[in-house]
């Protein structure tokens, strides 16, 4: 391994930034006796320094030289601090206001790339694209600091340094005030999962969902999906394994924001920060609105404008146009920050899987499998086997059941190959999540959870200096979870008959509502109650593989599709595992920037409690319901992933047996979770029997996750991504050990910053989420049709 030749013994200006960089102990300070036990302050005074002195130098080998982070331990000691002030004040009217106003902000954007389980983050947008929580973090950081001069603060005459005046300014806008009015914001931006129906019925169905069922809905989901994480904190987020590699960049920034005030090198950091973010936010507005080739360049497309294959293979600017081979697309809201936190073995994993798009995608077109060619080569909709858009409702009872002699009369609905393909590797990945987690981590997990119940000490140094604060009970988070699935209960198992009690033990219903609340608006969802507590019970078993996966690799398996297979796509929280994994990814933020765990715990069940994300999901429906509905949307709005989940629904919920049961056209598809668990056998027997260090990077999960991942969006930036991605984590990390510390999660942080800046500003001031699209002129750089200049295809 090669490493930095940047030697400290012989630049001692270099070796003290480096040292400046990493944050010191902390003067000891009096602790509020309610929430600190007096004993473990002792120890932590007596060790706090040792502990830190000893991190800085686990920096450096013994030739001087900067370690190159390998491990989760290196990444957690060296990227991550150790200071805390426990006397920090965090519950002031500043970090109240911030905090729930951007849980409104965030739900706006969670709508806006809201979650699903077909791709990483996204609803409304072609582009697979996360909600930053760094963007949010920003805007905290903005609004904390205006408070912090505009109200009277300590010194003041105004500031009598009375309950109310501390409440309103007690100084200095401090870490753990950001920290947790950044939670609530991050629990609003993902809390948009159940939306997914909401949006469906709305779109297919003319069905306008009621606030109340609404309201509840997303209620119970977040209580269940938070309950969860709390219950298995233990081994998902106390381990040092758990590095939850997307956290970094939000980590230090915070460090940068708020540690080392006035040391040289903390200076230059902010100043690098504020300036990718300034020069993204300009540069966004060539690629996203007045030349969008930049986001897409491809010079095959330009040699070659007339062929639907090229285009299939090669384009990549707009929704669902093609797979975005050798193209080159320079627009940071598509690529984002991920490439430079993801593992590199994630993200390798993820470049096998895109290249075997380029050669399956194509023969399945090629070869008519699946009667492809009559569909088009990318689409998430449902067909008539004539190519033609399926019409569900010709088959459906009017309580969405089966008619059956219609669907005998009308014939099945089809996929196009691709969405099949697609469809394929999400099962592949749900079985190969399991077992890649059992046979690489399972003794790991199971030792942790063991160790947690038999009170062992954690051996993990930011869980150490948490011992002060006192711990949120594990009956706290079971009475969230009881309660999430009590609400589901009285909101979709009401009694329909004169035997009521009877009666709810055996089917629920649910309110759909058609603009008015009568008994005409009732229908029945025949799903009997004890499948509501199968489909929780199987989320309490997938959520130890689940949130490992999303901790050790940054990556979230597709877990949603499991629930479908298993009869429970019709009950809106059939998403917990991946509601959790933001919980938990949040739980080990507090622990990271020392947050108090019962202050990370309150603040996140206030959002719980207060949010409305469907309301601007109403709002995106009603403006653009004509490109949601269309099969390839534009380069600004997509229904593809409201699309694809209907599609799931109709297929999975009402037509499972005929689609995909052992006589049906995609039996593959469910087929495809008992290979999945086989998948990761390979690697890891190969890597036990030869020994080979590399095979420790294959993450046959993500790779097969990957491996239908470009039917849909726009993917002409995709070489750029790993491009990107192997710069960081390869060459950087291993080539320029100090700079990867001091400045790659903040690059990535600046990124995430300026882009979505952009994209909020943009989306409703001009691309049409306020009602009214204002294109650019078309010119060279912003052609008519496709913008990279690929054929616009039949489809």
């Amino acid at each position: 391994m090669t490493r930095n030749n940047e030697n400290a013994n012989t630049d001692k200006h270099d070796l003290s930034e480096a040292v400046d960089q990493l944050p010191h102990a902390s003067r000891p300070a009096s602790i509020d006796k309610s929430e600190i036990s007096d004993e473990k302050l002792e120890l932590e005074k007596e060790k706090g320094h040792q502990t830190v002195v000893e991190a800085d130098e686990n920096l450096y080998d013994e030739n001087g030289r900067e370690k190159v982070l390998e491990t989760a331990a290196d990444f957690a000691t060296a990227l991550v601090s150790l200071d805390d002030d426990p006397t920090m004040p965090i519950h002031t009217f500043r970090m109240w206001f911030s905090g729930l106003g951007l849980a409104v902000f965030g739900s706006v954007l969670g709508m806006l790339f809201g979650p699903s389980d077909n791709h990483p983050l996204q609803q409304f947008r072609p582009q697979v694209i996360s909600v930053s929580a760094l963007f949010l973090q920003l805007i905290a950081y903005m609004l904390g600091k205006l408070f912090e001069v505009v109200i009277p603060g300590p010194g003041s005459r105004f500031h009598t340094g009375s309950r109310f005046w501390n409440f309103m300014n007690p100084g200095p806008f401090n870490i753990k005030e950001h920290v947790a009015a950044q939670i609530m914001a991050n629990t609003a931006a993902g809390a948009a999962l159940a939306c997914f129906v909401f949006a469906a019925d709305d779109l297919f169905y003319n069905i306008t969902v009621n606030s109340g069922n609404a309201i509840f809905t997303l209620l119970a989901s977040q209580l269940l999906g938070y309950g969860f994480a709390g219950m298995f904190r233990s081994f998902l987020v106390y381990p040092t394994a758990m590095l939850y590699p997307q956290n970094l960049i939000y980590v230090n920034l915070f460090d940068v924001l708020h540690r080392s005030k006035g040391e040289l090198l903390q200076g230059k950091r902010l100043r690098f920060f504020w300036i990718v973010v300034g020069a993204v936010f300009v540069y966004e507005w060539f690629p996203e609105y007045i030349a969008p080739l930049l986001g897409s360049f491809n010079i095959v497309c330009l040699a070659a404008r007339d062929s639907a294959w090229v285009s299939y293979i090669f384009g990549g600017a707009e929704a669902n146009e093609g797979m975005g081979l050798l193209g080159f697309g320079l627009d940071w809201a598509n690529i984002t920050s991920s490439p430079f936190y993801s593992p590199l073995s994630t993200q390798l994993s993820q470049y096998i899987g895109w290249a075997l798009n380029y050669l399956i995608l194509p023969a399945v077109f090629a070869r008519n499998v699946w009667h492809s060619q009559n569909f088009p080569f990318i689409s998430q909709n449902l067909f008539f086997e004539n190519g033609t858009i399926y019409n569900q409702s010709l088959i459906l009872n009017p309580d969405f059941s089966l008619n059956r002699t219609a669907f005998e009369i009308v014939g099945q609905p089809w996929l196009s190959g691709s969405s099949v393909i697609f469809n394929l590797g999400i099962t592949l990945a749900i079985g190969a999540t399991f077992t890649h987690i059992a046979l690489w981590y399972g003794k790991d997990l199971l030792s942790a959870a063991m160790d947690y119940f038999k009170g062992t000490p954690v051996n993990d140094p930011h869980y150490l200096k948490m011992k002060i604060y006192k711990e949120v009970p594990l009956w706290w988070y079971a009475g969230l979870a009881v309660g999430g699935m009590g609400v589901f209960i009285l909101l979709y198992c009401q009694p329909i008959n004169a035997f009521p009690w009877i009666n709810s033990l055996r089917y629920c219903h649910t309110y759909r509502s058609f603009g008015t609340a009568d008994a005409n608006n009732l229908h029945l969802s025949r799903l009997p109650p004890w499948a509501l507590i199968v489909a929780l019970i199987v989320a309490l078993i997938t959520l130890p593989f689940y949130g490992a996966m999303v901790a050790i690799a940054a990556y979230a398996p597709p877990m949603g599709t499991l629930f479908r297979i298993l009869g429970a796509a019709v009950v809106p929280g059939s998403s917990q595992a991946n509601m959790a994994s933001f919980m938990l990814s949040d739980l080990k933020l507090g622990q990271y920037t020392k947050l108090p765990p019962r202050e990370d715990s309150f603040n996140t069940v206030c959002i719980i409690l207060t949010l409305r994300p469907d309301v601007i999901m109403q709002t995106v429906i009603n403006n653009e319901r004509p490109i949601l509905l269309s099969n390839e949307g534009s380069r600004v709005w997509s229904g593809q992933q409201i699309q694809s989940f209907n599609a799931d629904a109709i297929l999975w919920g009402a037509l499972g047996k005929e689609i995909y049961g052992p006589q049906g056209s995609y039996f593959i598809v469910p087929l495809g979770i008992v290979i999945g668990l086989a998948l990761p056998v390979i690697p890891w027997l190969m890597y036990r029997k030869l020994g080979w260090s590399w095979l420790r990077y294959v993450n046959t999960a993500v790779l097969a996750s990957n491996m239908g991942d470009l039917a849909g969006g726009t993917n002409g930036y995709i070489n750029t991504w790993m491009a990107i991605g192997l710069t960081s984590h390869f060459y950087i990390r291993k080539y320029r050990a100090g700079w990867f510390r001091k400045y790659n999660y903040l690059f990535g942080a600046g990124i995430d910053g300026g882009a979505q800046i952009f994209v909020f500003i943009f989306s409703f001031a001009l691309a049409g989420a306020g009602g009214v699209a204002t294109p650019f002129p078309t010119w060279a750089l912003n052609p008519e049709g496709n913008a990279d200049y690929c054929k616009v295809t039949d489809q």
